[in-house]
């Protein structure tokens, strides 16, 4: 399996953090990026702390830098300025890989934000405003929380979409560092309209029961 070397942008987030910490720990290079080089070398300090000798290498940069060392990008920012941070980033000719969710909330809790008028995500959008670069959907629905944790490997699976096959194959093998299998392709990028606001479930579904869902998709052979 190959070796990749990824930037994490928002990656002084829990999301961000997480995910950087597990690709990091299967082996892959991270780069954290952050607005800021400092918040980002200081979170990077703290992931090469959790990790062993066997890791690849974690290190921070502000996030246009992180960008440019990296043929691999991964968008873990809030939707909330989401348009204005990727159109701002040299993503030309890098795979980019958006766990982006579109949510709200209100009392009665979380929700899905219609992008688009119901005909877009945060990932169509990302491909939208970077015409050059590849962009997957992944990662939407594993827990900030369940990343973070020292456990192997999280007991759920990672769904992929995307339009170009070797793309979502980057995202698939990346998924390995996080559940111990590869991602599931689970079709076109516009699949990332259902995939997106589907983590409002979850969380539903943590706050009713007190954990930390996940997705398993089942009739699949474990090498899928």
């Amino acid at each position: 399996m190959t070796n990749y070397r990824v930037a994490v942008i928002g990656g002084t987030g829990p999301q961000g953090k997480g995910l950087g910490y597990r690709f990091a720990k299967g082996g892959h290079d991270v780069v954290l990026g952050s607005r800021a080089a400092e918040k980002a070398e200081a979170v990077a300090d703290e992931v090469r702390a959790r990790l062993g000798e066997e890791a690849g290498t974690v290190t921070g940069a502000a996030n246009a830098d992180a960008v440019a060392q990296c043929d691999v990008v991964l968008l873990a920012v809030p939707y909330d300025g989401h348009d204005e941070l990727v159109a701002s980033l040299p993503l030309a000719g890098k795979t980019v890989i958006s766990c982006v969710n579109p949510l709200a909330f209100d009392k009665r809790g979380a929700h899905g934000r219609v992008v688009n008028g119901g005909e877009g995500s945060a990932a169509e959008s990302a491909q939208e405003l970077a015409p050059e670069a590849t962009v997957v959907g992944a990662f939407h629905n594993v827990s900030a929380v369940g990343l973070w944790a020292e456990d192997e490997f999280l007991d759920e699976d990672v769904i992929v979409v995307g339009d170009v096959v070797e793309a979502k194959q980057v995202a698939m093998e990346l998924a390995a560092s996080v559940t111990g299998n590869l991602g599931i392709d689970g079709g076109k990028l516009r699949l990332a309209r259902q995939l997106e606001p589907f983590t409002a479930v979850l969380i539903s579904i943590n706050r009713k029961y007190k954990v930390h869902a996940g997705i398993r998709v089942t009739g699949l052979d474990a090498a899928h």
